[in-house]
């Protein structure tokens, strides 16, 4: 029986730590986070779409142990690496997660282990800045005393058709005898598995899946403004465009990007580009598009203020939805958080309503909004903004009581299109 340790025990690393568990491996999660740590040895998730039951299943079945501990690794037969990869303040790629870890886990390798990560990033990462900290610090050779390889996760969180052992997983080793290796570990846990020629392959075929979905994304945002100066709904458009069988796929515009993905991993291309002579115009045309939607958005509240005699500057404006997609608690970059700062900045008055986010916890981007509280479900509350500002489109929120509570509504998602018209609702 082989045994996996998970270093990362977030929205991607838990996920592929119970599906290896469920396919009969034992598997060490291995997290700096004690808080993570506790609540999972006491059976308790701290992501929605992950049951507690399940995870209580798989730690009393003993195949499920956790730890802060990285000295675990020694026992392992393979390490997947699965930490954050942020921008920093100046939007450059941030690997000192990777590094980190690369250098807690190198003094525990062992000969023949397998070591894959999984976080996005540029193009050379791990065959070039992991391959290094783990050769220095281990004194083993990669490709002969331990084997390398890059696994991009493909996670989509609220979406019950995303099951990690079905969605086909792209893996690209530094040797050949790396990537059989690689293989057959992810060969335990998931069903279709796509070898590529080398890792940076497989850290290329990550960049190129989110760079689609924020290019296409930034179109849709462009028409949704150029559209609207001519009176012409967007969701309108597309609903009637995506009746054509062939050569045309939906995307949908919004407030802004969210989620770990797809607001950063153009900019690590984009960076990494710049060290080979290469432009990337068109991807960063796309980041600029999208990076502008938030302030679209809230000059969209003005100027339905206005059509009330309101300013912006003193008005009580009510965010619905803190998570960066519908259905699910992840907050991670979400534009919500750029859509409060400019309306506080601009003067209004800002308050959230999220039912998955009931509490902010302390962000790195935006520190200052740690502890407010989410607002409670209620008619004269509610009521009592001036605007309410749709953001996110939890399935569970009844928007028909909102529409009759409500004194304005901005919709940026299309979910009350029936109440397009009214002096009261506007999409923005």
């Amino acid at each position: 029986m082989k045994k996996v340790a998970i270093v990362g025990l977030g929205y991607v690393g838990l996920p592929l730590a119970l599906q290896f568990c469920r396919s009969g491996a034992n598997v060490m999660g291995v997290d700096i986070d004690e808080k993570k740590i506790l609540a999972l040895n006491s059976r308790r998730s701290y992501i929605k779409h992950i049951s507690a039951e399940s995870i209580g299943e798989q730690i009393d079945s003993g195949r499920f142990k956790v730890t802060t501990d990285f000295s675990v690794i020694t026992s392992m037969d393979a390490v997947i690496i699965c930490v954050p990869t942020p921008l920093n303040k100046n939007r450059e790629p941030d690997i000192s997660f990777i590094v980190d870890t690369g250098k807690e886990i190198a003094p525990h390798l062992r000969t023949g282990v397998v070591v894959s990560l999984e976080s996005s990033t540029y193009p050379g990462t791990t065959d070039e800045d992991l391959l290094r900290v783990l050769e220095e610090g281990s004194g083993l050779k990669a490709g002969r005393d331990f084997y390398l390889a890059f696994s991009p996760e493909r996670e989509d969180p609220g979406n019950p058709q995303s099951v990690v052992a079905t969605i086909p997983k792209v893996v690209g080793g530094l040797t050949p005898e790396c990537l059989k290796k690689a293989i057959e570990i992810y060969g335990i846990a998931i069903k279709t598995l796509v070898p590529v020629s080398s890792c940076r392959a497989a850290e290329a075929t990550k960049l190129m899946e989110n760079i689609f979905r924020c290019v296409n994304i930034a179109l849709v945002n462009e028409l949704k403004v150029v559209y609207g100066a001519m009176g012409i709904d967007i969701w309108e458009v597309i609903a009637a465009a995506k009746t054509k069988p062939f050569g045309f796929m939906p995307f949908y515009p919004g407030p802004g990007l969210g989620g770990h993905c797809i607001p950063i991993d153009p900019f690590y291309l984009t960076w990494k580009a710049r060290e080979y002579g290469q432009s990337t115009r068109f991807i960063e045309l796309a980041g600029e598009i999208n990076t502008a939607m938030p302030e679209h958005v809230v000059n969209r509240v003005a100027e339905s203020l206005n059509g009330f005699k309101k300013a912006l500057n003193g008005s009580r404006i009510l965010v619905l939805g803190l998570a960066y997609k519908a259905n699910v608690d992840d907050d991670r970059e979400s534009p919500s958080y750029v859509l409060m700062e400019l309306l506080k900045r601009r003067g209004a008055e800002v308050s959230y309503y999220d039912p998955f986010v009931p509490v902010i916890k302390v962000t790195r981007e935006h520190p200052q909004w740690a502890g407010k509280q989410s607002i409670a479900w209620d008619k004269e509350l509610i009521a009592s903004f001036d605007c309410v500002l749709i953001a996110t489109a939890h399935g569970c929120v009844d928007y028909r009581q909102l529409a009759e509570w409500a004194q304005l509504i901005v919709d940026t998602r299309n979910v009350l299109p029936e109440h397009a018209g009214s002096p009261r609702y506007s999409k923005a």
